[in-house]
């Protein structure tokens, strides 16, 4: 007889040490584990896409009408292709960190920070670690903000429509707090939270693929009809003027801060490597699975980016607003407004989830590792995809609450998106994965490929820190008129 004992997963619901017995070569434990010990991985090709998609085609989209006025005909399309080659570059050599050691029966990293740990000395891994888990409650705050204003916006598309039709004036009456909208998202969070490990939300991440889909093609047709309406294509090759109500130094800031927006459009290197691990084993490799599905998310995803900020900036040119959707460019048709907006609003819950899944099994991992004979944390009921714990609840109920405090003090959607994108590109998407790579393949110091490598890197550094400093400039210029709470 052999004994094998399977390994920890990556949520609470694996945590659970469990005893297998079969037959040597019967085959009986390959039918429903894998190599490692863990549940028998389905992900494919086509799920791995629909996770990326959910990440990327997210709120930033919205946000990229506005980068692009600020960069002009010029700049923007051209940056924003750039942003898509290196963050399909970098992830492709992520992608090959999955693996240590040979690509279909080398040692998996389950997480972004497993292969950090498995390549850097362990400096670089703790700050990778501050760094990545940093950025993902950035995200959650960066999307409870999105999804409050899409409520909010329904709301005011709606009451604007009930002025307009009974000729009435009195829109200040349409004005309202977002606050109200957040707390409902929270408690929405709260429940899907629930569901304990990443796997079990393919088909969350599908819904918001679909939803996210629908509202940038609600955006593009509306970007499109009004430069119809227009007669005309609007904006310039330079982007914003300088001149009434624009200095010379706020077109720099927005310029950066374009940077930042657009970087955090295609952000999602940081949950890479989780993704990764719900593809299903070699053959072929999850690395080349994984390559795969980002080149089909990254190409999808730059072609819905260049349609809806290029439309939407030949719509209204230099006042294009921060959120397509929301900003209230358009007013009719209300309807197809509402379902835009809560279709941002489902496609966000989904987002969320995806963003947030790494951090909860993070901290359970650790807790069931510190504490193994708690029951507080090993001790489960299982409902349908939820398993509920008093940990999980209490720890991920606390986290959304937090989030959702925070959202509610700092509502400046364009200004955050900003930063997010800005503070993590150069480390999570291209430095860790760029010195990852480098020491897996043996890249030799003073080579043509090293210095090609570090010169990417190093150029990257350079737009985060410009993109960071644009977008800080922004938040401290918000933050002299805004009063906390005020929504």
């Amino acid at each position: 007889m052999e004994k094998k004992q399977a390994s920890y997963g990556k949520g609470a619901a694996r945590m659970a040490p469990m005893e297998v017995s079969v037959e040597a070569g019967n085959g009986a434990e390959s039918d429903w584990l894998d190599d490692d010990g863990r549940p028998r991985r389905t992900g494919t090709v086509w799920t791995a896409s629909a996770h990326i998609i959910t990440a990327v085609i997210g709120s930033g989209v919205l946000s990229l009408a506005w980068a692009i006025a600020q960069l002009g005909w010029a700049a923007g399309p051209a940056i924003m292709l750039l942003f898509a080659l290196v963050i399909y570059y970098t992830s492709t050599l992520l992608a090959e960190c999955y693996r240590s050691g040979d690509p279909e029966t080398g040692k998996r990293n389950y997480t972004y920070m497993d292969a950090v740990r498995s390549y850097l000395p362990g400096t670089k891994v703790k700050l990778c670690g501050v760094i990545q888990y940093a950025n993902l409650v950035g995200v959650a705050i960066g999307y409870t903000i999105a999804a409050s204003i899409s409520m909010r916006a329904i709301g005011r598309a709606d009451c604007f429509h009930y002025h307009d039709v009974r000729g009435r004036s009195g829109k200040d009456e349409c004005k309202s707090s977002s606050n109200p909208y957040m707390i409902v998202f929270g408690v929405v969070q709260i429940l899907f939270s629930q569901i304990p490990d990443f796997d079990q939300i393919w088909w969350l991440s599908i819904v918001a693929a679909v939803m996210s889909f629908t509202y940038s093609t609600i955006g593009l047709g509306l970007g499109i009809a009004q430069t119809v309406a227009n007669g005309g294509i609007q904006g310039s090759l330079t982007g914003l003027s300088v001149g009434p109500g624009v200095t010379s130094m706020q077109k720099v800031w927005r310029s950066l801060q374009a940077f930042g927006n657009i970087a955090f459009a295609y952000s999602y290197s940081i949950i890479l490597i989780e993704i990764q691990d719900t593809v299903k084993a070699p053959p072929p490799s999850e690395a080349k699975v994984m390559k795969k599905a980002t080149g089909i998310s990254v190409a999808t995803t730059t072609v819905f980016y260049m349609l809806c900020g290029c439309m939407g900036y030949a719509a209204f040119g230099d006042a294009a607003p921060d959120n397509l959707l929301t900003g209230f460019g358009f007013y009719e048709p209300f309807w197809l407004l509402d379902v835009a907006n809560a279709a941002i609003v489902l496609h966000l819950v989904g987002a969320y989830q995806v963003f947030c899944q790494p951090l909860f099994a993070f901290v359970e991992k650790w807790a069931a590792a510190r504490w193994p004979d708690s029951a507080f944390i090993a001790r489960e009921l299982r409902v349908g995809p939820f398993a509920i714990s008093v940990f999980r609840l209490t720890w991920r109920t606390a986290f959304v609450c937090l989030t959702t405090v925070v959202s509610m003090l700092l509502p400046f959607f364009g200004d955050v998106v900003g930063l997010l994108g800005a503070v993590a590109f150069w480390p999570l998407t291209v430095y860790f994965p760029v010195e990852m790579y480098i020491v897996q393949r043996g890249v030799r110091r003073g080579s043509t490929r090293w210095v090609c490598l570090k010169m990417l890197s190093a150029a990257c550094l350079v737009v985060s820190v410009a993109a960071a400093a644009g977008s800080i400039a922004d938040v401290i210029g918000e933050l002299k008129e805004y009063r906390p709470f005020s929504g």
